[in-house]
C-alpha cells in the first residue's frame, strides 16, 4: 500500500504545484518532504494530499469499507513543520530512516 500512497502523493503534488521529495512512513502514519510554493497554505496542501490518496487507496483496494467512521483512512489531524536550518539531504535520510510498512 506505500506503493500505492506514494502514486497518489506524487499525483497530488503535481497538481498543486508541489515537489514531492521523499516520503516514508510506518504503520499509523506517513513522512513526507514537500517543496511547496510559498502562495500554498500547508491546509489546502494536506487536505487535498489526503483526498487524493483516499479516493486512490479505496479505488484499488476495495475490501477497505467505504461509509463508516472507523473505515477512515486518515484522521483530522496532521503535524507540519518547516525545514529550518535542516540540509535538505538531512531530512532526506530521516524520512528514509522510518521504518516502512510492509
Amino acid at each position: 500500500m506505500i506503493e500505492q500512497l506514494s502514486e497518489a502523493f506524487e499525483s497530488a503534488c503535481e497538481k498543486l504545484e508541489c515537489n514531492l521529495l521523499e516520503m516514508d512512513g510506518e504503520a499509523d502514519h506517513v513522512h513526507l518532504l514537500i517543496a511547496y510554493p510559498a502562495k500554498l497554505a500547508v491546509s489546502i496542501m494536506v487536505n487535498n494530499l489526503k483526498s487524493v490518496s483516499s479516493r486512490r487507496i479505496r479505488i484499488l483496494n476495495t475490501h477497505i469499507p467505504r461509509q463508516s467512521k472507523s473505515a477512515a483512512i486518515w484522521s483530522r489531524s496532521y503535524f507540519a513543520c518547516s525545514a529550518g536550518g535542516a540540509t535538505i539531504e538531512t531530512l532526506r535520510e530521516y524520512v528514509q530512516s522510518q521504518a516502512t510498512p510492509e
